[in-house]
């Protein structure tokens, strides 16, 4: 009886050991990663840069799904809802938080930790902003791309001026709703329009409503030209801004080439593209043990001037001198 009981000790102590194997090697797998990603807009209003990114990503090694995983938190615009949102994310203890869309979504992203690595997209000076301390040393544990489109206002109304020979009164078209970018636009295109000797009218709107309202206001003002400002709602409202211009024959200006792409006039600004691949790229290498405090600021130097053939529909010839400098005309 001793000998098979030993016999059934050995075997079931055998058996014990194979079935423990599958479950050591699982507890010995690292797990997969997790990316939060903070976005103000919505996904259709976020497809193009959220394949940026993940091209991005891809580009360094970290494919979703396959050793990455990304848990998404959309506000949809509606800004109230970005401070628990990013909140929801630090509590699920991501590996690092990527916030776009604006302002709004880093400062929220900001605010919810200072241990979780955050990467960002912004068209602002983010030492301005208070999101890094400087751009070469962030400092804290916040670091990304800066793409400057509000920066660059001075230069596009500039070449909206030369593009509608005698223009001489121009409307300005700003999101009421994001603070931070319409001052930093107004302050830049006052300072232009100073220089080119400009009159300027501001014009509000924060919800498509809006929109249609201020289009109906300025046409009453009959400007010769309009500059929409560089903001992720105008973006996500293209269609309906570069209609309302055609409707109107006003010529109007756009910070990103998604609007002439869609039959507008002419952009100047930020390859927002690449700037997002970038953003992927910072992100892997976060992923890979780099500290955001040791990654300098990245500032996006692909810039575009495009013309569509809108200007032949508006009665516009395009100086040979914007020609001449312009990446791509669109026909």
């Amino acid at each position: 009886m001793s000998g098979i009981r030993r016999r059934d000790f050995v075997i079931l102590l055998g058996c014990g050991t194979v079935a423990a194997w599958p479950l050591a090697a699982r507890a010995q797998q690292p797990a997969m990663p997790v990316i939060g990603f903070l976005e103000q807009r919505s996904p259709d209003a976020s497809a193009d840069s959220l394949s940026a990114f993940r091209q991005g990503l891809k580009d360094s090694g970290h494919v979703e799904h396959e050793n990455v995983a990304i848990e998404y938190r959309w506000a949809d615009n509606h800004m109230d809802r970005l401070s628990e949102l990013a909140a929801e994310l630090a509590r699920r203890q991501v590996a690092v938080i990527v916030a776009f869309g604006g302002p709004p979504a880093l400062l929220a992203a900001k605010a919810a930790t200072t241990s979780i690595p955050v990467v960002f997209g912004v068209g602002q000076d983010p030492v301005r902003l208070g999101l890094v301390a400087s751009l070469a040393r962030p400092g804290g544990n916040l670091t990304g791309v800066s793409f400057f489109n509000t920066e660059l206002a001075g230069k596009r109304l500039a070449f909206l001026r030369e593009l509608v020979s005698g223009a001489a009164r121009v409307a300005v078209l700003v999101n009421s709703a994001s603070a931070a970018n319409t001052d930093i636009t107004l302050k830049d295109v006052d300072t232009a329009a100073r220089a080119l000797g400009l009159q300027i009218q501001v014009f509000n709107a924060s919800t498509s409503r809006e929109i249609d309202g201020a289009f109906k206001a300025l046409m009453r003002e009959r400007p010769d030209a309009l500059f929409v400002a560089s903001d992720s709602f105008f973006t996500s409202r293209r269609i309906q801004l570069v209609n309302l211009a055609a409707r109107y024959t006003l010529p109007a200006s756009f910070a990103q080439r998604e609007f002439v792409e869609v039959g507008g006039l002419m952009s100047y600004g930020t390859n927002l593209a690449d700037m997002f691949r970038q953003v992927g790229v910072y992100t892997s290498r976060i992923l890979n043990g780099a500290k955001p405090a040791d990654l300098p600021v990245v500032q996006s130097t692909k810039f575009e001037l495009v013309n569509a053939q809108t200007a032949r529909l508006l009665d516009i010839a395009v100086p040979a001198s914007l020609l001449a400098i312009a990446d791509e005309v669109i026909e």
